[in-house]
């Protein structure tokens, strides 16, 4: 192989290396953000492992409760309220999840429309 070649070849290896570290980096710093509809309420939900954000983008919220399930290690995490930050905006802080991974959450609202409950998976990481 020659010169030119070789270092084509390492300035591509380089440039996926960092391809993939970078995708890591982002992965790891910032959970996506997931969205789950009923028939009263939709939600924008945000999970990180010390803080879950709730953004209510369709119905009048008045509480919100969040409860998490670990289904592939059998974690149960208990059901915490959600503080309200600004009207349609909620947040739950603290040690919220005991490990990183897909969890099952089940966002409890109430309001003047009812109450509901909407389930939706993400995945929490640091």
């Amino acid at each position: 192989m020659t010169r030119a070649k070789r270092l084509l070849v390492l300035a591509f290896a380089a440039l996926v290396a960092a391809a993939v570290a970078a995708f890591a980096v982002a992965r790891a710093s910032g959970a996506d953000p997931v969205t789950a509809a009923g028939t009263r309420y939709t939600v924008t939900v945000t999970a990180a492992r010390d803080t879950i954000d709730v953004r209510v983008d369709r119905g009048a919220a008045d509480t919100v409760t969040i409860a998490a399930v670990m289904p592939a290690m059998g974690h149960a995490m208990p059901e915490v309220t959600a503080r309200k930050a600004a009207p349609g905006h909620f947040v739950a802080e603290g040690g919220l999840f005991s490990m990183d991974g897909g969890w099952e959450l089940s966002v409890r609202l109430t309001g003047p429309a009812g109450e509901e409950t909407l389930t939706l998976t993400t995945l929490v990481g640091d």
